[in-house]
């Protein structure tokens, strides 16, 4: 039977979804989903808006630090990667290092995936760790997802369909938070979530805070759906379809999980090239300091791989993002290092054995975020370079 006859069998009339005209190559850079100059970057094709935007912050940073220049100031800088379930991690660390006393503001959070979930928490500081705690330990699988028939691998753009996750998101980024994360932004301190243009085969970085502080009547919506489109893994949930124009032509945008692209990310490495000229003329420059919280292991997952098509494929395409992640921590050591830029690196370690059972299983997150937890409010053990790196 041919795939439509099947269709025909199964559920007759079905057919895969639709979308909107794809917004053309040559439009990429044009193209806006609320009309605002600055609301995201595409850092491959270039860092030139982005470099616009540090310096722009920095300026509101000078002025509410109170120094004469940019090589006076402080940053602290935080990057939080993709891992799913394994965010509970870092969701632990972060409140656990608020009980040690010494977490500091964050000049600049970036997040992927789930880590796009965490970063609002924590550009907003230990007065949002009850919303950040709950989102890790107290949802369940029906906050998350929703399964899809039998027949979404062949018709449907998901296995499950992740309208539950959007009403969590929404629940809890309500109103207050979002005005709070414009008054970070306002003060010079930038909150930064990554996504992948499936069409376009790139990544795009959102500036959350000039948005939530545009005054724009689809601000809130936007940003919601942005971390809706960062933690949709391809496959396993649907892609978030954006609306942009582009001169009076209206088109769609296909976004999906940002760790298509990269499970984590501090700023470009094109972005520093100021810096590192005033370091060349030995002129000062801004102290700067990196925290990398990486949601997964580092260590080796070992697994008996049964010989079948889908068990090889699985472990494979696995194998593939536990290197992927790895690859990060060590192109962002690099970075610091070029740039003297303290770095801190945060991972599960071997000590934690817990195994998740099934998706979203509250007892593996509220384990793994007591791990987080109590490694940091004991004084977190921060690596100051990724394992094997010599």
């Amino acid at each position: 039977m041919t795939a439509g006859g099947a269709c025909a069998a199964i559920a007759p009339g079905c057919a895969t979804p639709a979308r909107g005209p794809a917004l053309p190559r040559d439009k990429l850079l044009e193209a806006s989903v609320l009309g605002l100059p600055n609301e995201r970057f595409y850092p491959v094709l270039g860092s030139e808006a982005l470099a616009a935007e540090f310096v722009a912050a920095g300026e509101r940073q000078m002025a509410r630090q109170g120094v004469a220049s940019l090589a006076e100031l402080k940053l602290d800088l935080l990057a939080v990667s993709g891992g799913g379930e394994d965010g509970a991690f870092g969701a632990g660390l972060l409140c656990g290092w608020t009980e040690h006393g010494d977490r500091p503001t964050f000049d600049v959070v970036t997040g992927v995936s789930t880590g796009s979930l965490t970063a609002p928490f924590a550009y907003l500081g230990s007065g949002y760790d009850p919303q950040l705690r709950y989102v890790y330990t107290g949802i369940t699988a029906a906050d998350v997802l929703r399964e899809r028939g039998v027949t979404a691998a062949l018709f449907d753009d998901a296995l499950a369909d992740n309208a539950p996750l959007f009403q969590t998101i929404s629940r809890v980024l309500d109103d207050r938070m979002l005005q709070d994360i414009a008054r970070a932004y306002q003060s010079g301190r930038l909150l930064l979530i990554g996504t992948t243009n499936l069409d376009a085969q790139q990544p795009v970085i959102w500036n959350i805070g000039a948005i939530a502080a545009s005054g724009h009547p689809r601000a809130a919506d936007t940003i919601r759906r942005i971390l809706l489109a960062s933690a949709a893994v391809p496959g396993a949930f649907p892609p978030t379809l954006f609306d942009v124009t582009s001169g009076d032509k209206s088109y769609q945008e296909m976004h999906v999980d940002g760790g298509a692209f990269v499970q984590s990310f501090l700023y470009p490495a094109t972005l520093t090239t100021q810096r590192r000229q005033r370091m060349a003329a030995h002129r000062p420059v801004a102290t700067a300091t990196a925290y990398i919280i990486r949601n997964g292991r580092l260590d080796p997952d070992w697994a008996d791989v049964r010989r079948e098509m889908l068990g090889i494929t699985g472990r494979a395409i696995s194998t593939m993002i536990v290197a992927s992640g790895y690859n990060d921590t060590v192109r962002i050591y690099y970075t610091t290092q070029r740039d003297k830029v303290a770095y801190n690196l945060a991972y599960i370690g071997p000590d934690f054995t817990g195994k998740l059972p099934k998706p979203f299983d509250q007892d593996y997150m509220r384990a793994l975020y007591d791990y987080g937890y109590q490694r940091a409010r004991n004084g977190y053990p921060w690596a100051r370079r990724p394992p094997l790196v010599e």
